[in-house]
């Protein structure tokens, strides 16, 4: 008779897109079984709260870094076409491409100068060679052809797609729950180690930068959202996908959170689906003015005639405690939404229906780095963070990867090498 597997108990603290996800994958693991791995994930507030719920839900496989996009493009379309994506998370291919637009002032332009803290370019932008025309495609016939001065067509329905991020992350974490995982929503205070030669079983919290390849992880310790009661959960493994929040728990992790406004506007009829990188500047040549820079927008047609609109990044608020309120700003969302209906009758006609702002985990502001997703000098403690603007597109590959990492011990779907935390000193 062979002897009993041990149990794993695996933790993941995040209720984001990649906690979520990467429950998801640990549950349909082909080796997963419910009597050997428990499988936890603890949230904060709730599920989505960060940018899983205010992103604009945009999929490449041309996006960075590419050893998880093109995986993880492939993956978004299989789990789709496995779970009927396609209702419950407005999966749907789109084309993508970038122009520039001057607005004219007849337009109400008034708050396109109006913003003076520096903007920071989220990391979306195109830098290949793309095909560029003056004349805008003949289906974009929601943005005023009068105002498009370039148009450039780089991505197309073979390689580009959308979500819509909030139903996909709860998607995740409801099939994961139906797989046996379990979600309780908590703060999690503390990863709690202790010396992995077993000399000592003292435990104590991961709050210093002590030497941790002496150490390993044992449990955590976590306040619950509704009794406000304590408790040390024990675990074997630790996810941390904690997003922005991740230095709280491993302060080695130095991430820059980015915050980023954005809008939604309900429209009276359906759109044809274009997800777009613009550059809208006035036409008037006072010096006040003509000296702004051009105000950069995301714009990406939704399903249920749905527009999301997102501006550039800002340093200006810090990062606020986790489950805590981002602060919003109400002339950012007014910028946002006055240019975007300044090039479109249809969006100046739609309605608002919502203005948020939300905190991407960037490991290096204004440039382009990888995530971490991987194991840690700590024995039992993994991370799954850093994903920047790519956060949506690419968890179903950092996922799977992590599933594959703590059941298998190796990740056999890709190369992470590139990824492992044990990179950052």
């Amino acid at each position: 008779m062979s002897a009993p597997e041990e149990k794993q108990n695996i933790v993941i603290i995040g209720g984001g897109i990649i906690g979520c996800t990467t429950a998801y994958y640990l549950t349909h693991h082909p080796q997963f079984k419910p009597s050997v791995h428990t499988i936890t994930l603890i949230e904060a507030a709730k599920l989505a709260n960060g940018a899983s719920g205010k992103a604009g839900g945009l999929l490449a496989a041309w996006a960075n870094p590419s050893n998880l996009a093109r995986l993880s493009f492939d993956l978004h379309d299989q789990l789709a076409r496995d779970h009927n994506g396609a209702e419950l998370w407005g999966y749907r291919r789109v084309q993508c491409g970038q122009l520039t637009a001057v607005v004219s002032q007849r337009k109400d332009t008034s708050k396109l100068e109006s913003s003076s803290h520096p903007n920071i370019d989220l990391g979306k932008w195109w830098a290949g060679d793309p095909k560029k025309s003056s004349v805008l495609p003949h289906d974009l016939d929601w943005f005023d052809h009068k105002s498009a001065q370039t148009y450039e067509e780089f991505a197309d329905t073979s390689s580009t797609a959308q979500v819509h991020p909030f139903q996909f992350t709860n998607s995740m974490a409801r099939l994961a729950e139906q797989s046996g995982a379990r979600i309780i929503m908590g703060k999690v205070e503390h990863i709690n180690c202790c010396n992995a030669d077993g000399a000592s079983e003292s435990t104590s919290p991961l709050t210093s930068f002590d030497d941790l390849t002496q150490k390993k992880v044992v449990s955590v310790t976590y306040v619950d959202k509704i009794t406000l009661e304590q408790h040390i959960l024990p675990a074997t493994t630790v996810v941390l996908a904690a997003g922005p929040w991740t230095p709280t728990l491993f302060p080695r992790v130095r991430i820059h959170p980015l915050r980023a406004h954005s809008v939604t506007i309900k429209l009276k009829r359906p759109v044809s689906a274009y997800c777009l990188f613009s550059d809208i500047r006035l036409s008037d040549s006072r010096p006040t003015v003509g000296a702004a820079k051009p105000i950069s927008l995301e714009i990406y047609a939704r399903p249920n005639n749905e527009v999301y609109i997102c501006g550039q990044g800002d340093l200006d608020i810090p990062l606020p405690p986790p489950g805590n309120a981002v602060e919003i700003s109400p002339d950012t969302c007014h910028d946002i939404i006055n240019a975007a209906m300044s090039v479109s009758d249809e969006l100046r006609n739609g309605k608002v229906t919502g203005r948020r702002a939300c905190y991407l985990p960037t490991l290096d502001v204004g440039a382009s780095s990888d995530p971490l997703v991987g194991h840690t000098e700590l024995a039992g403690l993994v991370l799954a963070t850093g994903h920047s603007c790519w956060g949506i597109s690419n968890a179903p590959a950092t996922g799977k990867a992590i599933s594959e990492l703590i059941i298998d011990g190796k990740v056999s779907c890709m190369d992470v090498a590139s990824l492992d935390p044990r990179r950052i000193r």
